[in-house]
């Protein structure tokens, strides 16, 4: 007999199944009560969502209406390639179809997103006792189409251009929130 996904209560003709409009599984109609917009798959109006990924729905539109914009906008990084001592100025974004991260300056890459491995938000000012920290650089790897080596890209936060710097922070931040939600969303 078929049961709620969450609660294990059986399916009948009092308790009746819902479809959570994100992941498909099925619930009773208190395991999936939320009702949350989900543009990502052209539900503008609330839509009925589990918990779980309810949670995640908020999450994304915080994002999208929030720090893809800042992302998008871009920042300007020291910009290292692998294990090389230079580093080149170059101003760091997210391409318009959001598919790609591209970093122009004398040089000029385009990482695809899904080819991004990891990414590692460094940051400075951490004390013991619970102290804020500031986002100074990160470190990617990705993979090179055709290749199945990881390069490594280190990015760290001018320290020649005050306001840059803080704008570099905010990018950093969004980053780090794009990366958490893809994750989050990708393990579901």
């Amino acid at each position: 007999c078929p049961r709620c996904m969450q609660c294990d209560t059986k399916f009948d003709f009092i308790t009746r199944k819902h479809h959570c409009r994100r992941c498909g599984k099925c619930f009773c109609d208190k395991c999936c009560s939320k009702k949350v917009p989900l543009p990502r798959m052209c539900f503008v109006d609330p839509v009925r969502q589990c918990a779980e990924c309810a949670l995640i729905s908020q999450k994304e539109t915080e994002f999208y209406d929030k720090q893809l914009k800042v992302l998008m906008n871009g920042a300007t990084f020291f910009v290292t390639l692998g294990t090389s001592d230079k580093s080149e100025l170059m101003v760091c974004r997210l391409s318009n179809n959001q598919r790609y991260l591209v970093l122009d300056g004398d040089s000029h890459y385009e990482i695809e997103i899904i080819q991004i491995s990891t990414v590692q938000i460094l940051t400075e000012g951490f004390t013991p006792g619970g102290g804020s920290t500031r986002a100074i650089g990160m470190i990617l790897q990705y993979k090179v189409p055709g290749s199945e080596e990881l390069t490594q890209m280190k990015f760290t936060a001018s320290e020649d251009f005050s306001c840059n710097k803080k704008l570099s922070a905010s990018w950093l931040a969004a980053m780090h929130k794009a990366t958490k939600l893809f994750y989050e969303s990708r393990d579901q």
